[in-house]
Order: structure tokens, then C-alpha cells, then sequence
């Protein structure tokens, strides 16, 4: 509902939380094509699989503050991810 009025900035927080299958794919697909139209995209959710699909910069925070920034999101693993939500700001981010 919000897409169809072509924001410029578009918030999704779990977007697809909740949702089956098939509906999960089609958001998806609506984030990206908004995403490929110029808006930009703040995307906050839980589910690891959703955020490495569909991000191109990933940043991490930990109490608060910025625990680390991963940019190369084709390459990033869930373990590193989790570290860097646990707190560990060694690891490899780049």
C-alpha cells in the first residue's frame, strides 16, 4: 500500500514478518524494483536470509552504536553478521 505512492524513501521494518511464502517473494520484489526506481531503502529486520537477499551495505549496531558496517553483502556470512551483533567489532567487514 505504501509503494503504490512512490516514495522517495521507503522504511520497511519486517516486512515480511508473518507472511507466507509467495507473499514474502513479492515483497521482495516490490523492495528491489523501488530500490532499481531511485528510492532509497532503510530496510530493519531480524531474518538474516531477507537482509543479506536484499541489501547492498549492511550496518550492524550494538547497544546503541554502530558495531561495524559490511559492504561486500554478496560475500558476508551470517557468522560474521552475528558477531558484529554480539558485539565483536573485529570482524572482518569489508
Amino acid at each position: 500500500r505504501e509503494i503504490s505512492r512512490r516514495p522517495k524513501v521507503l522504511l520497511a521494518s519486517h516486512p515480511t514478518r508473518g507472511v507466507d511464502i509467495g507473499a514474502s517473494l513479492f515483497v521482495h520484489q516490490r523492495i528491489i524494483e523501488e530500490r532499481d526506481r531511485g528510492a532509497g531503502v532503510l530496510l530493519v529486520t531480524a531474518d538474516l536470509d531477507e537482509l543479506l537477499a536484499l541489501s547492498d551495505r549492511i550496518v550492524i549496531m550494538y547497544r546503541g552504536q554502530i558495531a561495524g558496517e559490511v559492504r561486500d553483502t554478496h560475500h558476508a556470512t551470517s557468522e560474521q553478521l552475528g558477531l558484529l551483533m554480539g558485539g565483536v567489532k573485529s570482524a572482518k567487514t569489508e
